[in-house]
């Protein structure tokens, strides 16, 4: 092995990372998990990669239904991702408790305030060791305003103008 498992994790931290909730529906229950392992793929057919741990049951039924959304959140949402991260033992459904939630039209939960949302279709799936990547071809997107949440050595940033 190259690095450690620890090496990796300290030079992870200093590598910025947009804030998702990356969402889910299936047997009746809402799914969703933090994540920031999220990338455009392609314009042409519009598509994005979310890396997902195979532990979580988000990333299950992902892979049983084909469909999740990605809602990036915006500057004040740091509690919200840390509760769909699992801070505080909250699981499954009861995450949605938190935060303004609907559905769209294919009945999986978006974020009303969510910078952009993406609905997905699975059109790969590749395994990676712990994780799976799903890779969307993007069905719809929802637009608003405000500034993205970042995650850098475990913290919340935004974005702010460089100085010229």
């Amino acid at each position: 092995m190259a690095i450690s498992p620890d090496e990796f994790r300290a030079a992870m931290q200093r590598f910025p990372g947009v804030v998702t909730i990356v969402t889910t529906s299936g047997t009746g229950e809402r799914l969703g998990v933090t994540a920031t392992a999220v990338s455009s793929v392609s314009a042409d057919p519009p598509s994005l990669l979310v890396c997902l741990n195979r532990n979580t049951g988000t990333c299950q039924v992902v892979d049983e239904t084909g469909r999740f959304n990605v809602n990036l959140l915006t500057e004040p949402a740091g509690d919200l991702a840390m509760r769909f991260a699992g801070a505080g033992g909250v699981t499954g459904e009861a995450k949605f408790d938190e935060g303004d939630w609907c559905e769209d039209e294919r009945g999986l939960p978006f974020l009303k305030d969510a910078l952009v949302g993406f609905s997905c279709d699975v059109s790969e799936r590749i395994e990676a060791s712990s994780h799976l990547i799903f890779i969307g071809e993007i069905q719809s997107v929802r637009l608003s305003e405000g500034s993205p949440l970042l995650y850098e050595r475990s913290t919340f940033r935004t974005l702010g103008p460089v100085a010229a």
